[in-house]
Formats: C-alpha cells, structure tokens, sequence
C-alpha cells in the first residue's frame, strides 16, 4: 500500500472509531424495581478523626454544636439526602461495649481502640449521641453488634433501651439518662466481618452464632419489626453467603452484607493524591468488580430466596489508599480526587441497577476516613468530589428504575481492558427521568446516544462534575476547586439524546 493511500485509510479508521457511539436502549419497566434510598447510605466508625474531631468536638467547643455535633457536618449532611448511617464500626463493632457509652460523661470508663491506632477513647460520644445525631440528620440508625468479644445478653439488652416504650430495667434506666420515649432502632448488624476481626469464625460457626443472637432480639413474630443483617462475605467469598442462606431460617434474616473494597494491593496500595493512570486503571478495575460480586452473590441469595424478600446489603464499599503523607497510619486519612468521584459514580450506577436485590449500601466512611464525603481541619469543613457525585445521584432515592441496555466500549490500558462507560435511570414519583452517566476512561470523551422517546419527557438539563486532572481534589485552601456544573454538551433529536462525555466525568441528565 503506498504511503498517501494508507495514511487515507488511517485517517478514515481513526475518524470512524471516533465517530462511533454507543446506543442505550430503554427497556420496559413496568416491573422494575424502587431504587431504595438506603443504598446511599454511609458509614462512621470510631476510627481517626470521623467521629472525635469530626462529627463530634463536644458541648464545650467554639465550633457551632449541637450537644457537641458539629453544625455544619450535620446540614451538609441533610443536603445530602442522607438517608441511614452505621455506627460505631466496623472492627470497633465486636471491641465495643453499649454500656460504657451512658450515663454521666465523667462517669463513663476508657476505651483503648486497639484497631485503628491504639488510642484512648473516653466513650463521650456513645448511644444517645449517635441516635439523637441521627434524628438531626433524619437519617435511620444502623447499630453493628458486638458478637466478637459481647454477649447475646449485652446485645439483647441493646435492642430494649433503645426501643421498648414500657417498663423494664433497659427502658428505665434509659428514662434515667434522659430519654423518654424509645428511638426505634430498625437496623440492626450482627457482628461484623465475622470471618476476620470480627471473630476470624468459619461461615457455619457464625450462621450458628447468628442464629443464637437473633433469636433473643425479638420475639416469635419479630413484632417489633427489627431488621436484623448477617456480617456478610469478604469480596467474593461466595461460599460465605451459601451457608448463611442455606443455614438460617430466612424468617430470621432480614439482609446478608457484602463487603467490597476498591483496592490495587493490600500491601502496596498507592497514593492518595500522586497515582498513575496505571493505578486508576487498577483502582477502577477493582471498583466495578461490584458488577461481579453482586450478581453472584444474588445467584446464590435467589437460590434459597426466589422471592428476594432478603436484602442484601453491600454495609462497606469506597477508594482504599495509603494514607496521606505525615497522618497517622492508623487513622485511615486519604485525600478525595476526581478518581474517586469516578469510582462512586459507576459504583452507585452498579447499585441502581441490581435494585430487585441491593436494598442498602453504606460508603465507607463518612468523615475524614478513606473515601470520605466531608473533611474537617478544626474549625474547618469542606464536601469532597465524592459528596457532590452522592447530592447529584440523590435524585434516584425512591425513584422507579428505569432498565437500560448497551454495550460498553472499553476503556483499555497496558493491554487489558474494563467498561469505559457506566450508566443508570430512574423516575421519581413526580414524574422527573433521571439518567446518570460516567466516562471510565482516563484519556478518551465517549459518544452516547439515548433513546428517550418513551420517557416522555419533553425537555432535558444536565450538570456534571469534572476537573483537568484525575489527581485534582478540594482542599481546605480551595474548597470548590471540584463542584459539579451546568452541562451543554448533548443535544435533543427527535427523542434521542446525543451525548459527549468528557474522560473521567460524572453527570446527571434530567427530563421533565
């Protein structure tokens, strides 16, 4: 082939490859499934600073508090839409004692947090802090038991003071700290990561240890209507969800957790902020892993539970890096760049998608810990790039799934390849069509074109969070370096949508 001629036909090719765009089909959804609010839930354990120098600083601070919560953490996180958060772990979970939480604070024992940094706790933020946190939040309570190191007595007991409305020692000597009426607590873990800090059991020695918990929760009919949730599997430890669902009575069990964590090497993680496009590459390689994992783990839920009336409950996902340069190993600090906006975007994507089983997801954690929504330096607060993927993706709580239907183009480096784009749609009960959608791909826009026509929606407007490098993040010096924008970059033709993704970006398109 002459010179000219070949150079034609490249041309040609890279013009037809550019050109080429992926077609999203809308299914019927007569159906589909309710995305529940809960899947964007999150998570604070008592680990570095997300709840001492995070969400609580005490009565006594100059920072603006309410009964020592933080003013500003809790209307950023009422912005949020947050709609449940687990507490207090964790590994914590199955070190931590209910009972040295009460009562008068300089009454209250020492805690040493063997986990995460060998410091000393005073237990000053404990039961009543965190439930009465909760109703300013208005976000439901999710309690981790402590089965590692508790007793079914001391978690049975749990469950009376924080809900039994009529006279008992538990609801008495609730009264006696100053709580009246019960908070109704729904949610309830028993134990957690039971096969490793959580106890490093066998899947059949927990599924019995379960059982023997759950049984002096409640009652025969569970009339107080807990939901009482199984530590879950490690990633894809498949067998952990077979022997909890053949061994427990599915009256027992109200949700299976999944754990799930998006990381390159356990001993090598990589930087927080200074990573590679081979690290992305790895890291993202590792967050949609959640597609994987959920559909086998709800193969085999449907196995033992074709009506799916068991949730499950992916209770800790997110970026696990090393920590940020000079903090404390121990304290599991990380900045919070665009990869991260990628990650949860595509992740809560995942999450939508598999609503008939995924009822509940708790991002882990909430502040100054992995892949946290809020930061704090003292006085100090700001929102993370991950915080405004979870207020824009808020727009699919309680909303109808809407089933799509394409192919990826890849998204490929150093020879291996992973889905460049990751999307999900809904309907909210007034009638608005959400569609979120994510450019996986580091280096390359993608093309994609929506047929929306049997949405019914005359008019769509969009914003998108991006930034001009992956490693850019929001810092206490430039809080709004990374905040999500009005977005143009589509048009409307006769019922489809044409739609230019820039690399690594996050929107959300709304119809009415």
């Amino acid at each position: 082939m002459k010179k000219p001629l070949f150079l034609l036909v490249l041309a040609l090719f890279c013009q037809f490859a550019f050109s080429q765009i992926t077609t999203i089909s809308i299914k019927n959804n007569n159906d589909s499934p309710i995305i529940s609010k809960h899947i964007y839930g999150h998570f604070a354990e008592h680990l570095g600073h997300c709840i001492y120098g995070g969400f609580f600083v005490g009565d006594t601070s100059k920072i603006p508090n309410t009964n020592g919560v933080r003013n500003d953490i809790v209307k950023a996180l009422k912005d949020l839409k947050i709609p449940n958060l687990r507490w207090p772990g964790g590994c914590f979970a199955d070190t931590y004692h209910w009972k040295d939480g009460i009562g008068p604070k300089e009454q209250r024992p020492t805690i040493v947090n063997q986990w995460w940094g060998g410091v000393t706790e005073d237990n000053s933020f404990g039961t009543h802090d965190f439930l009465n946190m909760c109703e300013l939040l208005g976000a439901e309570p999710y309690l981790s038991g402590n089965v590692g190191s508790g007793t079914v007595q001391e978690l049975a007991d749990w469950v009376q003071y924080t809900n039994f409305g009529g006279k008992s020692p538990m609801s008495d000597m609730r009264k006696k700290n100053g709580r009246t009426e019960p908070w109704k607590v729904k949610y309830w873990g028993i134990g957690n990561e039971a096969w490793g800090c959580g106890g490093n059991m066998t899947a059949d020695y927990y599924a019995n240890e379960y059982k023997k918990f759950a049984t002096f929760m409640s009652d025969w009919g569970n009339t107080g209507g807990i939901t009482r949730i199984a530590s879950g599997a490690n990633s894809s430890d498949y067998n952990w969800t077979e022997v909890l669902m053949k061994n427990i009575p599915l009256n027992m069990l109200g949700g299976v957790g999944v754990h799930h964590y998006a990381v390159i090497n356990w001993d090598k993680k990589g930087a927080d902020v200074d990573f590679t496009e081979k690290e992305y590459f790895l890291t993202m390689q590792s967050a949609l892993k959640m597609e994987e994992l959920v559909t086998k783990h709800a193969a085999v839920m449907d196995k033992y539970d074709p009506e799916k009336k068991v949730a499950m409950i992916v209770d800790e996902w997110g970026g696990w890096y090393e920590v940020q340069k000079g903090t404390n190993p121990g304290f599991l600090y990380q900045q919070n760049t665009m990869r991260d906006a990628v990650l949860a975007g595509a992740t809560l994507n995942i999450f939508n998608n598999h609503a008939d089983r995924v009822k509940m997801a708790n991002l882990a954690q909430c502040v100054n810990v992995l892949q946290a929504v809020i930061l704090t330096d003292k006085a100090k607060m700001i929102t993370t790039p991950t915080y405004h993927v979870m207020k824009m993706y808020s727009v699919h709580q309680d909303a109808k799934l809407i089933p799509i239907e394409f192919k990826s183009p890849s998204y490929t480096f150093n020879g291996e390849s992973i889905p460049a784009v990751s999307a999900s749609a809904s309907k909210d009960a007034s009638g608005l069509v959400h569609i979120s959608l994510v450019n996986v791909d580091a280096v390359n826009k993608n093309k994609v074109e929506i047929d929306v026509a049997s949405l019914g929606a005359k008019s769509y407007t969009a914003s998108i969070i991006t930034a001009s490098k992956l490693q850019d993040y929001n810092s206490f010096e430039n809080p709004n370096k990374i905040i999500p924008v009005v977005f143009k970059g589509f048009e409307n033709k006769k019922g489809k949508l044409e739609i230019t993704i820039p690399p690594f970006s996050v929107l959300v398109l709304e119809g009415k």
